[in-house]
């Protein structure tokens, strides 16, 4: 099953990375229930091992993009964002560390494998994926832009995605940069 885990989170991250024409230094958020992923209601059954093989495809393909990973903590953390130091390096830090059942089982494998992990309150990522409806909205740039992944399951978990993109300001006839979209 773990091989299975990796693969459908590889291929949506991948997907998610193509679709929302990711570049180098985007931040990426990513919000998990494990318990979700594996069939039970969201914060009864986290799971060490599903998060390890998540965590493991996003970051593969997160690194291998030169993109920075954000995973969100659970509610019992106020969902807060574990993150690399040098993608926030002027954020305000928080003081803590999650665990399976405070934090979340993704944010804990985070903090374990991050070479300078730091937790932060917010985030404004540039796209985000949400495994098993954690609410990631809270941690994106102000206009977000929902995506319909054709890879849209980790194991038994919906898997939702968005990217984000510039304001428009001036009305219906200014112009616009498409580069910024």
């Amino acid at each position: 099953m773990n091989d299975f885990i990796y693969e459908q989170t590889k291929a949506a991250i991948s997907e998610l990375c193509e679709t929302a024409r990711l570049k180098e230094g985007n931040i990426v958020v990513v919000g998990c229930s494990t318990s979700e992923v594996v069939g039970s209601k969201i914060g009864t059954n986290s799971n060490v091992e599903v998060a390890k093989e998540i965590f493991r495809a996003l970051h593969d393909v997160t690194e291998s993009r030169g993109l920075f990973l954000a995973i969100q903590c659970c509610e019992h953390l106020n969902r807060a964002i574990i993150i690399e130091r040098k993608a926030a390096p002027f954020a305000e830090y928080v003081n803590v560390v999650p665990q399976p059942k405070a934090g979340g089982s993704l944010a804990t494998e985070a903090y374990a494998i991050l070479k300078e992990p730091v937790a932060v309150e917010e985030i404004k990522a540039d796209a985000g994926l949400d495994i098993g409806f954690t609410l990631i909205g809270m941690h994106l740039k102000k206009v977000a832009v929902p995506l319909r992944l054709t890879n849209n399951r980790i194991g038994e978990a919906m898997v939702l995605a968005a990217r984000t993109r510039s304001k428009f300001i001036g009305g219906s006839r200014a112009c616009y940069d498409e580069t910024m979209l």
